[in-house]
């Protein structure tokens, strides 16, 4: 019986290989490390995987991915990446342990959960360091620190920051330098303790590497560089992982030889866009069923360097197999490496398979 197709298969053993390699870069430096589960929707092999390598926690930005966590019997304290929401607070304190906060109104109603619920719940205060995303600025930093120290059931333990993510703005020693400085400024202002400084994700292991982390950094949350093996500044290789722990498997449903450039009159394409083609000739062409609806097309990377990724609608997806290294036919399987958009969709998609293997 064939494999089922499409799948996504998932490497655990190597997944352990990048988990342990970054978090021995990270505890030689005193950096704790939150393995991000998120873009394989807190797969439980995976998050079995993170834990084995020596987490020190693993963090989501969804509940349910948190709570599919604690089913699996963790002993980790669980992150909650995502700010949370103000209608979900309950939730948020029952599967979480630690929460990224910044609205005041929001971190106002976490502190009403955790009190009717009798427990302390600990945050990170994001500070808003220029990617404009979440975290209050810096000049209001005092403001709600005081209005945070005050309320029952809340604990905060330290100040963090995202770079690099929605503005792209890349980690710099002075950027963590400013988060270290606006840190002592308040312990010394209001008197707190706080010893977590969260400076960021995987975008910072690169000043990592080139010794530029200020000491005082000790926490970092890393998802793709252990999931992937890239460097996300760039998207390159990070030195000392793989890049094979997901691949995405299609099946052939069409072959045929066809020209390069539509024949007719074009307008917009079933997405609204109005694609662009290079005249290659008549060339060997594979569909394979898989789609948008599936999967982000343009992020796979095909494992043979001779077929190339033309394009695709919502259930198909073209190839130009014309160099592949064999001779490519109706059922054939594909594999293809996901970069991580398209790791995110597939681990999203009802339609993949997830498979689990042992290394080969």
């Amino acid at each position: 019986m064939p494999d089922f197709t499409p799948r996504l298969e998932i490497f655990p053993q190597r997944v352990i290989s990048n988990a342990q390699h970054i978090l021995d870069l990270c505890h030689s430096r005193n950096i704790q490390v939150a393995c991000v589960t998120k873009v394989t929707c807190a797969h439980p092999e995976v998050a079995k995987a993170l834990e084995f390598s020596g987490a020190d926690m693993l963090a989501d930005s969804r509940l349910e991915n948190l709570s599919a966590i604690q089913e699996i019997g963790t002993q980790l304290p669980l992150m909650l990446l995502r700010i949370p929401t103000p209608s979900r607070v309950d939730e948020s304190v029952r599967v979480s342990d630690l929460s990224l906060v910044s609205d005041v109104k929001t971190i106002q109603l976490l502190s009403d959960a955790a009190a009717s619920l009798h427990v302390k719940h600990k945050v990170i205060l994001m500070v808003d360091l220029g990617d404009l995303r979440e975290g209050i600025w810096p000049d209001r930093v005092t403001e709600v620190l005081k209005k945070i120290a005050s309320l029952p059931g809340l604990d905060v333990i330290g100040l963090g920051c995202n770079l690099a993510c929605y503005g792209g703005v890349v980690p710099t020693a002075e950027k963590m330098l400013k988060l270290v400085s606006i840190r002592d400024e308040n312990c010394r202002i209001l008197g707190l303790e706080l010893p977590v400084l969260c400076g960021g994700n995987s975008a910072n292991l690169p000043m990592l590497l080139r010794g530029e982390m200020p000491g005082e950094i000790n926490l970092l949350r890393i998802g793709e560089t252990i999931m992937l093996g890239r460097n996300v500044l760039d998207r390159s290789f990070f030195p000392g992982t793989r890049q094979d722990a997901f691949r995405v498997i299609a099946e052939v449903v069409e072959i045929e030889r066809k020209p390069s450039i539509p024949i007719g009159e074009r307008g917009q394409d079933a997405f609204g866009g109005v694609p662009e083609f290079i005249d290659r000739g008549t060339r060997k062409r594979a569909i394979c069923n898989i789609g948008r609806q599936d999967v982000v097309i343009d992020n796979l990377q095909p494992v043979d360097p001779g077929i190339i990724v033309l394009g695709g609608s919502s259930d198909h997806l073209l190839l130009d197999v014309e160099e592949a290294g064999w001779q490519v036919r109706s059922g054939d399987e594909i594999a293809f490496y996901p970069g991580y958009a398209a790791l995110l969709a597939a681990s999203t998609s009802q339609y993949l398979k997830k498979v689990v293997l042992p290394d080969e």
